[in-house]
């Protein structure tokens, strides 16, 4: 069994929002996802998906979304990016997903899930962009990571290693020093976590490698080449 992680997929299968237009990068990228991933991931391995999986302003309209990755092999958990408006509460995310006969997909919000020998925790995160409003958002999802984790604990205690998935960087240039999401995971002992949200030109914004004993590494669908990364 092993590992795989790619985010911001941004389907659109029920929905007209398609990424072209920002840039031929984007040009079927669909069709170079699912070549990508069928051509190595197995019904055996996980896939990690950290954030704007879908347009869908809600679950029925991104019920093409969730299908397209059905069929696709591979256990998915999937964690919310700031354009999952779809996003809901679990209970009525997990009964949708046995309301419409879809497999192997589950939902990583305030909970921890386990992968063999490790144990996936993670939240959305938010900007770094200091105002009022901003630093409650920090805040609450500071909460949100804290309680994946401690339900992590509360399951496994210190026997699995955990990995951290989050949407948006846990860091940028400027607060290396400062970032509140780092010094959380270094309480905790986390040693790697992997992010998306950054595109185009964002990719230059990106920190990867160790930072504070942490190893990051960007995730974005678009920076990867639309081909999943094993991470373990």
């Amino acid at each position: 069994m092993s590992i795989y992680a790619i985010a911001d997929l941004h389907l659109s299968y029920g929905t007209n929002k398609p990424m072209n237009i920002f840039g031929n990068v984007w040009e079927n990228y669909e069709e170079k996802l699912k070549q990508n991933w069928i051509s190595k991931i197995t019904d055996q391995d996980t896939v990690l998906l950290p954030g704007d999986f879908s347009w869908g302003i809600n679950l029925e309209e991104s019920l093409k979304d969730f299908e397209f990755i059905n069929k696709l092999p591979g256990r998915k958990i999937l964690l919310k990016g700031n354009h999952d408006y779809w996003w809901t509460t679990l209970k009525k995310m997990n009964k949708f997903i046995a309301d419409n006969g879809l497999k192997n997909i589950e939902f990583l919000y305030n909970n921890a899930i386990e992968c063999e020998d490790y144990v996936i925790v993670g939240t959305r995160g938010w900007t770094f962009l200091e105002n009022e409003e901003n630093n409650k958002i920090i805040a609450r999802e500071l909460i949100r990571l804290e309680n994946s984790i401690q339900a992590g604990k509360k399951l496994y205690g210190n026997e699995k290693e955990m990995i951290c998935i989050m949407h948006y960087p846990p860091v940028v240039k400027g607060n290396l020093d400062t970032s509140k999401f780092i010094r959380l995971m270094n309480k905790y002992n986390i040693k790697k976590c992997f992010y998306g949200h950054l595109h185009g030109y964002s990719h230059e914004e990106r920190i990867e490698g160790l930072v504070n004993g942490i190893e990051l590494k960007l995730i974005s669908s678009d920076f990867i080449k639309f081909d999943p990364v094993k991470i373990i």
